[in-house]
């Protein structure tokens, strides 16, 4: 078994762990959701604070990076609306469901101890970059579809209640506030006092595996009901289209080889709860979004190592 292989294993066996404790009854429901919010309010935003504190980010080029990795969403969102409207001829709100399935990866819960693990330190200093505009732009656009979409057909889109709504989710965010809290004590030149990194280190260690145990009890928790046929259309948009566009396009863009081989394989990761819950939003599609999540990460045990022997590959 090659180091590469053990990692992808090690990885989603810590997720079915976690749907295994919930599964058995060993954990109630109730420790998956606490488990989460330690993992994203707690442990995830300590990890960011400490990377933005102590990374070196030269050689990585975010705007390059950026471009490829929403270029790519854009065209898979599309797709994902369409597949949902078109082929299985639900309406244009459960399509949004379908298009941000298709295009929002788990980058959080599932995409940082999955890169820290393949990558180490230095894919994890690329996936910050990525994650500190993920969240804002893929929030923005769903605020804007949930304006546009989830509040009746009578009302219209105020653009002053679109820039408070996505400005109050921004700034509470744990994982925004974590980045932005670590770039402004980089920027005073200090170093942290010994007891604060050593609290911060201690925490920030434990997001990986907590994040990928509470991954799989939220996994037992949704389960599978229905809407098969849909929910693996989206996955294999999801798992195959959007690593393919954003290796296309690192390529055309010449990305450095590790910025590229963490984009693609971010864009190979599969959907997070976020999608679940904007159908939860909009009252629509929620067992669409559940069943496509846990379909992808059940595949995404084998097609991510496809696309990381692809990317070694081609990128070294």
């Amino acid at each position: 078994m090659t180091p590469l292989t053990e990692t992808v294993l090690f990885v989603f066996s810590l997720v079915a762990l976690g749907y295994l404790a919930g599964l058995t009854g060993y954990l109630r429901p109730a420790s998956g959701e606490g488990i989460s919010e330690f993992a994203v309010n707690v442990a995830m935003p300590l990890l960011l604070f400490q990377t933005m504190v102590k990374s070196d980010f030269h050689g990585v080029t975010p705007w390059s990076l950026w471009s490829a990795y929403f270029a790519a969403v854009a065209i898979t969102w599309a797709a994902g609306h369409l597949v949902t409207t078109r082929l299985f001829g639900r309406d244009a709100r459960a399509g949004i469901v379908g298009g941000v399935s298709s295009a929002y990866s788990n980058v959080v819960l599932l995409g940082a101890p999955f890169i820290l693990g393949v990558f180490g330190a230095s894919g994890f200093e690329v996936l910050s970059l990525l994650v500190s505009v993920h969240l804002p732009i893929m929030m923005m656009a769903s605020i804007v579809l949930f304006e546009m979409f989830g509040r009746g057909s009578g009302e219209t889109v105020h653009p002053l209640r679109v820039v408070k709504s996505f400005l109050r989710r921004l700034f509470i965010n744990p994982l925004i506030i974590g980045i932005l809290a670590g770039l402004a004590w980089r920027l005073t030149g200090l170093p942290l006092p010994d007891l604060v990194e050593r609290l911060v280190d201690t925490l920030a260690d434990t997001a990986g595996p907590v994040a990928l145990f509470a991954m799989g009890l939220s996994l037992r928790r949704f389960g599978i009901s229905g809407n098969i046929k849909p929910a693996l259309a989206l996955s294999g948009l999801k798992l195959f289209l959007m690593p393919a566009l954003v290796l296309a396009f690192v390529w055309l863009l010449g990305l450095p080889p590790l910025t590229a081989k963490v984009a693609v394989v971010v864009a190979a990761l599969p959907s997070g709860i976020n999608s679940y819950l904007i159908a939860v939003q909009f009252n629509t599609g929620q067992a669409l979004a559940s069943n496509q999540m846990t379909l992808a990460t059940a595949s995404a045990v084998l097609t991510t190592s496809f696309w990381l022997t692809v990317v070694v590959h081609i990128f070294g």
